[in-house]
C-alpha cells in the first residue's frame, strides 16, 4: 500500500472494492492479516494518563537529538507482525493462568489441585481451571470422567455440559460422556443442579441421567469407583455405553451386527485383559464375538 492513510483506511475496513482489488494483487494483504488478526486479540493496558505524560515529558527532555531514518512501508508492515506476535505471546505466557489435564485412551491420571484436593482422571477425559482464581473459586470443568477427594474449605463445583456439582468437602465421582451423566456420592453431602432442579447426594447415593431421562439407580456399597481399581462396573446401562467404555480402555472399535445396544446391562470387565473383559460383556448377554484387527465385531450367540 503506499501511504498511511490507505493502511488505516484498510484497517477501518474502508476502502472501496477497486482499491481492495488492487490490494489482493500486492504482496502486502498477508502481512497486513496477520497484523490485523493479532491485534484483534489483544487488549489494551490500563494507562494513568497523566503519569504516563508526565514521564514521557521527563524522558524526552533527558534523551539527546538522534539520528531519524525513514522505513519504508513493506519493511515496517514486516516488523509490525513481529512485534505484534511477539507482544501476543508473551501476554499468553504471563497472563494465561488456565491449566488442563487431560487422558488419553486406556491411560488415567492422578493430581493435585491448588488446595491440595486430590483428583483421579479416568480414560479420554479432561479437567480445565483457573490457577490464579482457585484461593477465590474452587470451579473446574470436567469433560470425561473423575473422582474427586475434596479437601474441606470454600465451594468446590465441578461444571459440565450436562449439570453442575457443588459440594464443601467430600469424595464423589462424575461421568459425563455422550448421553450419559452420572454423580456418585462416597463421602459427604454433594448437590447436582440439573436443568431447573437441584438435587442432594449423601453418601451412598446416585444420581444418573441416560438419554436425558433420570434412571433410577441402587444405593452404593462401595467406597470409591470400581475403575480406580482398574475395573468398570455397570448397573443396569445401556450395552452401547457398555461398549463405549470397553472402547476408551482397550483402543478398540467394536461393531454390533443385528444387536438391540439399548438393552440394559448388569456387570463389570476388568481393565487389565482384553480377552477376559470381552467375555465378560458377551456371555452374560449370550453374545458372541470375533476380532478384525482391531476391530471387534459383537452378534447373536446363535447366529451364523
Amino acid at each position: 500500500m503506499k501511504n498511511e492513510k490507505e493502511i488505516l483506511k484498510w484497517l477501518d475496513d474502508a476502502l472501496s472494492s477497486t482499491e481492495i482489488e488492487d490490494l489482493k494483487q500486492s504482496d502486502s494483504l498477508q502481512t497486513l492479516d496477520k497484523i490485523a488478526y493479532y491485534a484483534s486479540k489483544m487488549e489494551a493496558p490500563q494507562v494513568d494518563a497523566q503519569e504516563a505524560f508526565a514521564a514521557f515529558t521527563a524522558r524526552n527532555q533527558s534523551k539527546k537529538e538522534t539520528k531519524v531514518r525513514t522505513l519504508n512501508f513493506k519493511t515496517g508492515f514486516k516488523v509490525a507482525a513481529v512485534l505484534v506476535v511477539l507482544l501476543t505471546s508473551s501476554y499468553f505466557l504471563f497472563f494465561n493462568n488456565i491449566q488442563t489435564f487431560e487422558t488419553q485412551i486406556a491411560q488415567t491420571k492422578t493430581f493435585n489441585l491448588p488446595d491440595d484436593s486430590e483428583v483421579i482422571l479416568n480414560s479420554d477425559s479432561k479437567i480445565t481451571f483457573n490457577d490464579k482464581k482457585w484461593d477465590d473459586q474452587r470451579n473446574l470443568t470436567l469433560d470425561g470422567e473423575a473422582f474427586f477427594k475434596v479437601k474441606k474449605g470454600k465451594t468446590f463445583s465441578v461444571r459440565t455440559d450436562a449439570g453442575i456439582i457443588t459440594v464443601l468437602g467430600t469424595q464423589f465421582n462424575v461421568k459425563k460422556r455422550n448421553k450419559y451423566f452420572e454423580v456418585n456420592c462416597y463421602e459427604g453431602l454433594v448437590s447436582v443442579s440439573y436443568k431447573n432442579q437441584i438435587v442432594k447426594l449423601p453418601p451412598g447415593k446416585t444420581f444418573r441421567i441416560i438419554n436425558d431421562a433420570i434412571e433410577g439407580v441402587q444405593d452404593l456399597n462401595a467406597k470409591n469407583p470400581s475403575w480406580i481399581q482398574e475395573e468398570s462396573s455397570f448397573d443396569r446401562v445401556p450395552l452401547n455405553q457398555v461398549i463405549a467404555e470397553l472402547e476408551r480402555q482397550y483402543d478398540l472399535k467394536i461393531k454390533t451386527r443385528n444387536l438391540d445396544t439399548t438393552k440394559l446391562f448388569t456387570g463389570s470387565f476388568t481393565h487389565k485383559d482384553q480377552n477376559i473383559a470381552l467375555q465378560a460383556i458377551t456371555i452374560p448377554l449370550k453374545l458372541s464375538y470375533k476380532m478384525e484387527g482391531k476391530t471387534v465385531i459383537f452378534y447373536n450367540y446363535d447366529e451364523k
